[in-house]
C-alpha cells in the first residue's frame, strides 16, 4: 500500500506520548512545536505516491521504491532515484525521512539468516513496514550516562541504558533508555538497537527490537523546538519548514511481543546484524545522497550570496566558488561509483559498493563543518546589515528608505534580505548550530566512521602490492672499489 500524506498525519494521532520539558503533547500534527515538520513529511509521501518511478510492484501491489531489495544495478538506481527525490524536497535538511531506516531494514531483510532462530522475525517485519508503508526512525546508541556502567553497579543505581528487565511468556520487558530517535515523533515505529560495539557481559543491552510509538509504557522527550520559535517562513526558511526534532526515547516496563524481538542475548550480533547485511550500506546510501542535496544548496547559496554584492568578480572568491563546486562533483562521484561498481552481495541480491559508500561518510562527516565556514566568510557582515525582520515593509516611509538604500546593483533590497535570511538559518541559527552538531556525529564519532572503512578494505591485495614490489629487486652484489688516482 502506498499511503497518502493525509493517511500519514492520521497514523499520527494514535496516543503516542511526547514532551517538550514537562509539556506533554497531544497531537504533534497541530502543536507550533511539530505541526510544519508534520506536514514536510506527509508530503514525501504524497510526492512518491504521485510519481509510478517511485514505486515497484509485487503480485498486484505496489511498495514504496526504498523497499525495493535489489537484483540488478537498475533496482539500485531506482531506489537511489526515490532518495534523491525525498532528499531534493528538504534540500538534505530531513536526516531521518521515511528512506533512511526503512532502508537498514531492507537490507537486513536480504539475509535473515544472520538473525539465527529471530530471522522470520526480521522478514515478517519487514513485509509489514512494506505493506503498511511504515514510517521508521530508530534509537540504536546508549545514553551518554551509561557508558560507564560500574559507576550504577558501585552506587546501587540502575544502569539507564535500556535493557531488559525479564522475559515473560508473550515477550520481553524492556526499561531504560536510548538516544537518538531523530524524526520519532513523525514516525510510526521506533527500530531500538545497538550500532555500537556491546562489552561480550551485556547480555540485557543486547536487545534488538521494534515498537510502535505509541506503545504503552514508551514515551519520547523531545529535545527543545526550534520550529516553534520560528516567526514566519520569511524569518526563519528552513527552520519553519524541516525541523525534525530529536527524542530521548525512554521506557518502563514496556512489553516487546517475541515475534517483535530480532536479536535477544547476544551482545556481539547486536551489531553485527547491520554490518553482516547490506542493512548499514543501504541505509546510508540514503546518507549519502542526502548529503549531496543538502551541499548543492550550500554551494548555490555560497554563489548567490557573492553575486549580491558583486564579490563573484574578485579572482579569490571565484577560486572559493571554484572549490565549492569542485567538492559537490567530488561527492557525486562517490555516489555514482556506489551504483557503477555494486557488488553482488548477498548471494542472489545487488548491493552498492560498500567502500564508496563508507569514504563518502568519512567525507560528508569530515567536510560540513569546513564548508559551511567558508560560507560564512563568504557571508561577511551582509546578514547583520539587514533590518530586525520582514516589519519595516509594512510602514510606506520605512520601506521606501529600505528598498532605496539596501539594494546593490545585482539585487533588490527584499530580495536581498530572503538571501541573508536563508543563509542565517543555514549557518547562524539555532536550527543551523543543531544541524552543525548532527552532520559532524550523523554516523557516530569519526573513529567508528573510520573503522568501517578499515573493516572494508582489501588489506591482503595492498600488501601484495608492496611484497611482489620488493620482490621484483633484489640486495644488489658488491661492487669493485674504484682506484683513486
Amino acid at each position: 500500500m502506498l499511503k497518502t500524506g493525509s493517511e500519514h498525519l492520521e497514523s499520527l494521532r494514535d496516543g503516542r506520548v511526547v514532551y517538550i520539558g514537562s509539556e506533554r503533547v497531544d497531537d504533534v500534527t497541530t502543536h507550533p512545536a511539530f505541526k510544519n515538520g508534520a506536514r514536510s513529511m506527509a508530503a514525501i509521501y504524497d510526492m512518491k505516491r504521485a510519481n509510478p518511478a517511485f514505486s515497484f510492484t509485487e503480485g498486484k501491489q505496489k511498495y514504496s521504491a526504498y523497499f525495493l531489495r535489489a537484483k540488478t544495478k537498475d533496482d539500485l538506481q531506482k531506489r537511489s532515484n526515490l532518495h534523491r527525490a525525498i532528499a531534493a524536497m528538504s534540500h538534505g535538511l530531513l536526516g531521518r525521512s521515511p528512506d533512511h531506516v526503512a532502508s537498514f531494514v531492507t537490507g537486513m531483510s536480504m539475509d535473515p539468516s544472520v538473525f539465527g532462530k529471530y530471522g522470520d522475525n526480521l522478514t515478517r517485519y519487514y513485509a509489514r513496514m512494506c505493506k503498511d508503508d511504515l514510517y521508521g526512525v530508530y534509537a540504536v546508541l546508549p545514553p551518554q550516562a551509561a557508558r560507564n556502567p560500574e559507576f550504577y553497579v558501585k552506587q546501587n543505581l540502575p544502569v539507564p541504558s535500556l535493557r531488559v528487565v525479564r522475559e515473560d511468556d508473550d515477550g520481553l520487558v524492556v526499561s531504560g533508555m536510548k538516544m537518538l530517535a531523530t524524526g520519532a515523533v513523525f514516525a510510526n515505529e521506533i527500530w531500538i538497537g545497538n550500532l555500537l560495539p556491546l562489552a561480550p557481559t551485556q547480555l540485557a543491552e543486547s536487545v534488538t527490537c521494534a515498537l510502535p510509538v505509541n506503545t504503552k509504557g514508551l514515551t519520547l522527550w523531545s529535545r527543545k523546538s526550534f520550529e516553534r520559535y520560528a516567526v514566519s517562513e520569511f524569518e526563519n526558511p528552513l527552520t519553519w519548514r524541516f525541523d525534525e526534532t530529536d527524542s530521548m526515547v525512554m521506557c518502563e516496563e514496556v512489553k516487546v511481543p517475541w515475534e517483535r524481538v530480532f536479536v535477544h542475548m547476544d551482545a556481539i550480533l547486536a551489531r553485527e546484524i547491520y554490518i553482516k547485511t547490506p542493512g548499514h550500506c543501504y541505509g546510508n546510501h540514503q546518507s549519502n545522497v542526502r548529503f549531496h542535496e543538502k551541499l548543492k544548496l550550500i554551494v548555490g547559496l555560497a554563489s548567490k550570496v557573492a553575486h549580491a554584492s558583486g564579490a563573484n568578480e574578485v579572482p579569490a572568491v571565484r577560486e572559493v566558488l571554484g572549490r565549492f563546486s569542485a567538492l559537490e562533483a567530488a561527492l557525486g562521484g562517490m555516489i555514482a561509483g556506489q551504483l557503477h561498481d555494486a557488488e553482488d552481495w548477498p548471494e542472489g541480491w545487488k548491493t552498492f559498493n560498500r567502500r564508496y559508500m563508507y569514504a563518502a561518510l568519512n567525507w560528508c562527516t569530515e567536510s560540513h563543518s569546513s564548508i559551511i565556514d567558508a560560507l560564512r566568510e563568504l557571508l561577511g557582515g551582509g546578514v547583520f546589515q539587514m533590518p530586525a525582520d520582514a516589519s519595516v515593509m509594512h510602514d510606506e516611509h520605512l520601506k521606501g528608505l529600505f528598498e532605496k538604500y539596501w539594494q546593490t546593483p545585482q539585487l533588490g533590497a527584499v530580495e536581498r534580505m530572503k538571501l541573508y535570511k536563508l543563509a542565517w538559518d543555514l549557518i547562524g541559527s539555532e536550527f543551523a548550530g543543531r544541524h552543525l552538531q548532527y552532520e559532524k556525529f550523523y554516523a557516530g564519532a569519526s573513529f567508528i566512521v573510520r573503522n568501517h572503512s578499515f573493516r572494508e578494505a582489501p588489506w591482503p591485495e595492498f600488501h601484495r602490492l608492496v611484497d611482489d614490489l620488493m620482490a621484483s629487486y633484489d640486495i644488489p652484489q658488491p661492487s669493485k672499489k674504484r682506484k683513486v688516482a
